[in-house]
């Protein structure tokens, strides 16, 4: 995934585009654990390493099928 060969972390605004979903769905899944996060204060942000296990998961192919 070239892409994702970048940055260390993603905003989740950066990731709502990635996975073309809307940003209020990307708040969601990191409010609900589907989107692995980490919190830092008041700021959000999405390991790269993390989002790419999560889009290699048998359960993420299977959701975007």
């Amino acid at each position: 995934m070239e892409w994702l060969n970048t940055d260390a972390v993603f905003t989740v605004e950066q990731v709502a585009k990635l996975l073309s979903i809307s940003r209020g769905s990307a708040y969601e899944g990191v409010r609900t654990g589907q989107i692995p996060s980490i919190r830092v204060g008041r700021t959000i942000r999405i390991p790269r390493r993390a989002l790419e296990r999560m889009m290699e998961s048998p359960e993420f192919k299977d959701a975007s099928s």
